[in-house]
C-alpha cells in the first residue's frame, strides 16, 4: 500500500520524565512514533525532534525552538508538545510564570526553568499560519520548600493567552482544566492516548486521510472525562483559528489502521496513585532515573485557559 509524505509537518515534543513523572517520557515518545510512523501521520523523521529525561534540559529546550525556527516557514504545520510541570511563582516582585525543564531548581527559577516570556518569544519565532500546542500536565506532586517563592500549579502565561488569541492558526489544546489533575496510565496518560488514537483516525469527523485540531480537541473531550471518574477535561483555547490539518491518520489512505498498541489502556484510579510503580523496563534499559528537581517534586501545569469549550461551540467556530 502507498504511503504519502506529511511534509509540511514539523514537531518538537518534550517530556521531562524524573523518578515522580517517569511516564511523560514514554509519553513524547510515543508522539513521536505516531507522528513519524509513515503508515500514520507520516511526518519525516528529520522534523520529528524529541527532547526526553535527561535531554528536556533548559539549553536544550531553548536551542530545539531556535532550530525548529531556521527549518519552518509559513506553510508548515508545527505541533509543540509538553508533558512535565509547570509553576506560577508568587514573589516579592510579582508574579511569574515558569517551564519547568529537567534539572530545574526551584530556588533558581529565573536561570534554570524557562519563563512565561521566553517561552512566547520562542513560540513567536515560528513563522507559521498552524501552530498547535499540547500541554499534557502531570498529577501535582509534593511541592517542596524553595526560599523567598510561592508555588503553585499553573495554567498557561498570560502572555501565550495574548499571542495565541490574536492570530488564526493558533490552537492551545491542554489536557485539563485548572484546579483538575492529569491522571497518568498505561501505556499513556489519559490525555497523550487521546491524542494518539487521533493520530491513528479515531473519532475523526471525516473519513478523508486528515487529521484536524478540532478532530484531537473533540475526541480528547470525548472520552478522557470517562476514562477519569469525571475528574478531568480536556480544552481548548483559540480565538478565530481555522481548523486547520495537522497530519495523515494512515498515510495518506482512507481507512485508518490499528492502534499500534496491543494491551489494554490503564488509567490510575487516582492521581498520583501509581507514582511508586516503577517502570522495570526503563529501569533496565536506561539505568536509575532522579526527580527533575533533586528531592523536590513540583506541581502540574495545568490550566483553563479561557473555558471549557464544547463541542457544539467547536462546530460553530470551525468548519466541520
Amino acid at each position: 500500500m502507498m504511503h504519502k509524505l506529511f511534509s509540511a509537518g514539523h514537531a518538537l515534543l518534550i517530556g521531562i520524565g524524573g523518578a515522580d513523572i517517569p511516564n511523560t517520557v514514554d509519553d513524547a515518545k510515543a508522539l513521536a512514533d505516531i507522528l513519524k510512523d509513515p503508515g500514520r501521520c507520516a511526518y519525516l523523521p528529520e522534523n520529528v525532534h524529541l527532547l526526553a529525561g535527561q535531554t528536556a534540559s533548559r539549553n536544550s529546550i531553548l536551542e530545539a525552538f531556535d532550530k525548529l525556527a531556521q527549518t519552518v516557514d509559513e506553510k508548515s504545520a508545527i505541533i509543540i508538545y509538553f508533558s512535565g510541570h509547570g509553576y506560577r511563582a508568587a514573589t516579592s516582585i510579582g508574579t511569574a510564570y515558569f517551564l519547568i525543564p529537567y534539572g530545574c531548581d526551584p530556588n533558581r527559577l529565573s536561570k534554570t526553568a524557562i519563563s512565561g516570556s521566553e517561552l512566547v518569544e520562542k513560540l513567536r519565532m515560528l513563522k507559521s499560519k498552524k501552530l498547535l500546542l499540547l500541554l499534557d500536565c502531570c498529577h501535582a506532586g509534593g511541592i517542596g520548600e524553595a526560599k523567598g517563592l510561592d508555588l503553585m500549579k499553573a495554567p498557561m502565561p498570560p502572555e501565550a493567552i495574548e499571542m495565541f488569541g490574536g492570530g488564526s492558526g493558533q490552537v492551545i489544546i491542554a489536557s485539563s482544566q485548572e484546579n483538575e489533575l492529569s491522571y497518568a496510565g498505561k501505556p499513556y496518560s489519559a490525555f497523550t492516548l487521546a491524542l494518539i488514537e487521533s493520530f491513528c483516525g479515531v473519532g475523526v469527523a471525516k473519513r478523508d486521510r486528515y487529521v484536524r485540531v478540532s478532530d484531537l480537541a473533540m475526541h480528547a473531550r470525548e472520552v478522557v472525562p470517562g476514562r477519569t471518574n469525571n475528574k478531568q477535561h480536556p480544552i481548548l483555547h483559540f480565538e478565530q483559528a481555522d481548523n486547520f490539518i495537522i497530519a495523515y491518520y494512515a498515510g495518506g489512505n482512507q481507512m485508518p489502521k490499528a492502534l499500534p498498541f496491543i494491551e489494554n489502556p490503564e488509567i490510575e484510579p487516582e492521581p498520583g496513585a501509581w507514582r511508586t510503580t516503577i517502570d522495570q523496563r526503563r529501569q533496565t534499559l536506561e539505568g536509575p532515573q532522579t526527580n527533575i528537581f533533586g528531592n523536590i517534586n513540583g506541581p502540574v501545569l495545568s490550566g483553563n485557559f479561557s473555558g471549557p469549550v464544547k463541542i457544539e461551540e467547536i462546530k460553530k467556530k470551525t468548519k466541520l
